[in-house]
């Protein structure tokens, strides 16, 4: 049974930085009934990253209440452009937060985003308001203290990257080409080898690695042939490094769409794929939802952090699973999944820091194939 809510969410600071909290509220849609109100103290901490946070703890109120479809009301402007995907997140600092936002964004079937006055968020502004007055007067907690987006504060001390002493360097490659890649095929399951074509771009995209690393920690793989055979030509280029498979790096399951192209899909299914396209939570039939596959992913990845906190990690794996890594480490919506290409043997690099704070450095690289 399907529950649609709206999240009116808000956070704020007096002295920005300075003590904060956070207010949420969720409705019934329609009806506005109040389901649940959550607000807390933050310590002292930017707007932004209130704001950021009461969203956070109304997408984990939605979740618990097993909404499918959430409106989110905020009069946050940064919140709500960025979490639409239209104004990039230049704070690094506010980087996990919307990270983490994103990946509850991903478990409901469907979330909107719309900027309201202040006028119509005061049960939020108010829960909030509650909170920082409630801690007033006792001993205030500090935390990490985020700079405001550029043209709310000072240019920042240093346009230096940040040091890559205890960060992860994941560099995601796409496996090769192969019979199916060519024509265009949905190819996800079928244990499909790589052709002669596709053995020559997994050596160019082996060069690439070691162009960006010699030093190797670990390379790890979808568990099918073809992503196996394109890591373990990675390793040649790199000193031999083990290769590791990862069962839940495996391809999305197109069910009954494996083996079609997009034209015959939609020729045949013209409904099912239109609501495919339209919402991750909707499956091929027979087959696997982006939302299931991105739950896996993440487990997968998380998998490899814990057991690499530092050094190099070359992941090989399929358009989807990489597609679903790189949405989630950009804080992007469900349309970048069919907004973005990647070739075969394609090559992404990101850093990522113990904290949650994640760098791109490059996305589908492909001048090694040329």
């Amino acid at each position: 049974m399907s529950l649609r809510v709206a999240i009116e969410a808000d956070g704020g600071s007096r002295g920005n930085p300075g003590p904060a909290g956070y207010g949420s509220v969720v409705r019934a849609h329609p009806t506005g009934e109040v389901l649940v109100e959550r607000y807390g103290a933050l310590g002292v901490t930017t707007n932004n990253v209130a704001e950021y946070t009461g969203l956070i703890e109304g997408l984990k109120a939605a979740r618990e209440l097993n909404a499918t479809e959430v409106d989110v009301r905020m009069d946050s402007k940064l919140v709500v452009e960025q979490m639409s995907g239209r104004w990039q997140i230049k704070n690094a600092g506010l980087r996990p937060l919307a990270a983490a936002a994103a990946a509850l964004v991903s478990e409901f079937e469907r979330v909107t985003f719309e900027w309201i006055p202040r006028e119509r968020n005061k049960a939020a502004d108010a829960l909030a308001n509650r909170a920082m007055d409630e801690a007033a007067g006792k001993p205030v907690r500090e935390v990490v203290t985020e700079d405001l987006v550029a043209g709310e504060t000072p240019a920042p001390r240093s346009w230096a990257p940040p040091s890559l002493d205890n960060a992860t360097r994941l560099i995601l490659v796409r496996h090769g080409e192969t019979a199916l890649t060519k024509q265009g095929r949905y190819s996800g399951r079928g244990d499909v080898p790589l052709s002669d074509e596709g053995e020559a771009q997994a050596m160019a995209a082996g060069g690439r690695v070691a162009g960006i690393s010699r030093d190797v920690t670990a390379i790890v793989s979808s568990p099918l042939g073809r992503c196996v055979r394109t890591a373990e030509l990675i390793s040649a280029e790199v000193g031999g490094v083990p290769v590791t498979v990862i069962p839940d790096l495996i391809e999305c399951d197109f069910g009954d769409w494996e083996g079609l192209t997009f034209a015959e899909v939609n020729e045949r299914w013209p409904t099912e794929m239109a609501a495919w396209l339209e919402k991750t939570s909707v499956a091929p039939p027979g087959g696997e939802s982006f939302q299931a596959v991105a739950k896996r992913v993440r487990g997968a990845l998380q998998a490899v952090l814990d057991s690499y906190p530092s050094g190099v990690v070359v992941l090989v794996s399929h358009v989807t699973p990489i597609k679903l890594i790189l949405r989630d480490a950009l804080a992007a919506s469900d349309a970048f999944l069919h907004r973005l290409f990647l070739d075969a043997a394609g090559v992404s690099t990101m850093d990522i820091w113990p904290d949650g704070n994640i760098a791109v450095r490059s996305v589908n690289e492909t001048a090694h194939l040329r």
